[in-house]
């Protein structure tokens, strides 16, 4: 069977189907990252405990995407994805019920290992099923579905949360999730080109110790660490400035600061475009640097000038994670599953630790304390680029012989 082409029925079917997935993942993922706020008020917690119930569901997530990607291997791809999706959905209704921040937390670790059954899976299904000149598009627009599902979690639950309360916003969440579950089901084409292979857990943990020793796999995983923890970082705590004096801002308008977010639909397919034209490297340098740029203006006292940085910042973070996700699908030869996973699991342990430590800066420093971290992030990612293409034209020397 042939590779899924742009331009065909199967192209558009695959991509609704993992655009819905994306949104899906991410639209409970991240729909507590503006009530932290709310978390600190209602459960008299510290900005850094508030930053738990996204925290502890990432690590959580990060964790369960070994275990999935290594199960999807075995199982096949759509039906890991579909279960994922499913669990998590009622994860998130149920959610709505928690009483007390422990019960919170505990319900979010759970959905977290839930929702590990999707993302990994998604980009090796897409590294496997589409033709390689259409594979940077489709993780595109696949990560534009992230995207707006991010958007989607957090202005829904920060207006819902600010007309009504926290608990109804994730029971809406949840039973959106649903729907799109069964979008996914329906359109997603079953994998043509995908093997199972017997559970060997010993190959499996071989395998995943082989890409961990490729040098080129674990820069591109340090950068995915990085780049998250970065954007996690400024969007947890930036909450904390506007909505105290001087701005003091509603939970409202807060939640819908993340519709910048929606800059990353057009940001992940253009710089796509822009590293099939340019190549990856400079497409990622560049993507680096606006988001950086973007980082920088947010510590202006202007509020203008303040929330001009956030889109900035969200197009050159996305567009940062669609080069460096393809990158991964493109470097791994074998078990691509799993260097997606491995790629994921450091992605989301930026956003664990990054999302978390800044907190500490936070309530040691303000708001330079935050962005300084970030700087630092950023500009530590910004030299792996240099050593990334290094250690990617070594790799090219020696498959070459």
């Amino acid at each position: 069977m042939g590779y899924i082409q742009q331009g065909t029925s199967a192209f558009r079917k695959s991509n609704l189907a993992l655009f819905a997935a994306g949104f899906n993942t991410f639209a409970i993922l991240y729909s507590t990252q503006p009530l932290m706020q709310e978390f600190t008020r209602e459960f008299h917690v510290s900005p850094t405990m508030a930053s738990l119930p996204l925290s502890v569901t990432t690590i959580s997530l990060a964790v369960s995407m070994l275990l999935f990607s290594s199960l999807s291997e075995v199982w096949g791809r759509k039906s890991v994805m579909f279960i994922s999706m499913l669990a998590a959905s009622v994860l998130s209704i149920l959610t709505a019920f928690s009483t007390t921040f422990e019960s919170l937390l505990l319900l979010r670790v759970i959905q977290g290992f839930a929702l590990g059954g999707l993302p990994s899976i998604a980009m090796a299904y897409l590294g496997e099923e589409m033709e390689p000149t259409s594979l940077g598009v489709a993780m595109g627009l696949y990560i534009s579905g992230n995207s707006l599902g991010g958007v989607f979690g957090r202005i829904m639950s920060g207006v819902l949360t600010d007309q009504f309360n926290w608990h109804l916003a994730m029971g809406v969440i949840g039973f959106i999730s649903l729907i799109a579950s069964l979008i996914f089901l329906v359109n997603l084409p079953k994998s043509q080109h995908f093997h199972p292979r017997p559970m060997e857990i010993g190959k499996l943990c071989a395998s995943m110790v082989d890409h961990l020793k490729d040098p080129g796999l674990l820069i591109l995983y340090s950068i995915g660490f990085l780049i998250l923890g970065s954007n996690v970082a400024l969007f947890n705590y930036i909450g904390y400035v506007l909505t105290a004096p001087p701005y003091s801002l509603s939970q409202t308008l807060v939640g819908w600061i993340f519709i910048v977010f929606l800059v990353g639909m057009f940001s992940s397919v253009w710089m796509a475009k822009m590293a099939q034209t340019f190549g990856r490297k400079k497409a990622l340098t560049l993507s680096m640097l606006i988001t950086l740029a973007g980082v920088l203006l947010t510590l202006d006292t202007h509020l203008g000038v303040k929330i001009a940085g956030l889109p900035i910042v969200s197009f050159g973070f996305f567009g940062s994670h669609s080069i460096v996700s393809s990158w991964v699908g493109r470097r791994a030869l074998r078990n691509k599953a799993q260097a997606s996973s491995l790629y994921l699991f450091f992605y989301y342990a930026g956003s664990s630790i990054g999302g978390t430590a800044a907190g500490v800066f936070w309530s040691s420093y303000g708001w330079i304390g935050v962005v300084s971290m970030i700087t630092a992030f950023l500009l530590i990612a910004l030299a792996l680029v240099s050593r990334l293409a290094k250690a990617t034209s070594v790799a090219q020397h020696l498959h070459a012989e």
